[in-house]
């Protein structure tokens, strides 16, 4: 797997997450060796949720216009 960061080299790792103080969780997930970029199954979700940007919500420059 590739990483979508830096394109790096991508390896399955088993994170230990801890709620509430109790027994910890092991999540699978990918971990990038060269950024630490982590993906687990709820960020790969969020980000495919996420609604696509439009072209034009470049930022203007008012400064130009008010000239």
């Amino acid at each position: 797997m590739e990483c979508p960061r830096c394109a790096g080299l991508m390896m399955f790792y088993a994170l230990a997450e801890l709620r509430h103080f109790a027994q910890p969780v092991d999540v699978n997930c990918w971990r990038c060796l060269i950024c630490g970029e982590i993906l687990d199954p709820v960020i790969i979700a969020n980000r495919q949720s996420r609604p696509s940007t439009r072209a034009n919500r470049a930022r203007q420059n008012f400064a130009l216009q008010a000239s």
